[in-house]
């Protein structure tokens, strides 16, 4: 990864260098350029997980922002901290796109995931896993005031017994009968 962002300014000023003038919008060729370099990106937690279709739609909304705010498309790629400036976007469009909805929470907590972790069991139908998705985003929208509480929680979710953790295992206990309880070890020397 730190390769790929390592090329990422390399690239964006060579695209400049070659006949991009400067102009007040973006033609078809910067946007396709942009979108490209994007793709990059689709080994981010969140991206890996959306279909193509799912994908295209989300690097057109950060194509579509980086836009709005940097007009002069050779002046963006050729300023300092570019590529910083392309992550802050992507992470922006990743939060706003999180809403705690069903749609997203298989994005957040992939089933694959959830079976290793033995929070699931494997070989759930569809509608099994839709029915715990839809119990875990329930539990998130009432468990949490705000999105930035949410993420928050996320991104400080390093240990078992968290919040999150136990929001999981509910909704596992209510739709499969899983009686899921913790051991604790105690090393001793």
């Amino acid at each position: 990864m730190k390769k790929v962002l390592l090329y990422l300014p390399a690239l964006l000023i060579l695209a400049a260098g070659f006949g991009c003038s400067k102009q007040r919008q973006w033609n078809n060729e910067q946007r396709k350029e942009m979108r490209e370099t994007l793709r990059d990106y689709r080994r981010m937690a969140y991206l890996n997980d959306l279909t193509d279709a799912e994908f295209v739609l989300f690097t057109d909304d950060v194509a579509n922002t980086l836009e709005g705010d940097y007009p002069v498309y050779t002046t963006f790629v050729t300023m300092p901290g570019v590529e910083d400036t392309v992550q802050l976007v992507i992470v922006e469009t990743v939060v706003e796109e999180l809403r705690t909805d069903a749609r997203n929470m298989r994005h957040i907590f992939p089933y694959d995931q959830l079976v290793a972790q033995k929070m699931l069991p494997a070989g759930l139908s569809h509608d099994q896993q839709r029915a715990y998705y839809n119990c875990l985003s329930g539990k998130v929208n009432n468990t949490f005031a705000t999105l930035d509480q949410f993420v928050n929680a996320v991104m400080a979710d390093t240990v078992n017994n968290s919040r999150m953790r136990r929001l999981e295992q509910q909704c596992a206990n209510d739709l499969f009968d899983w009686e899921i309880t913790e051991v604790e070890v105690i090393e001793t020397n």
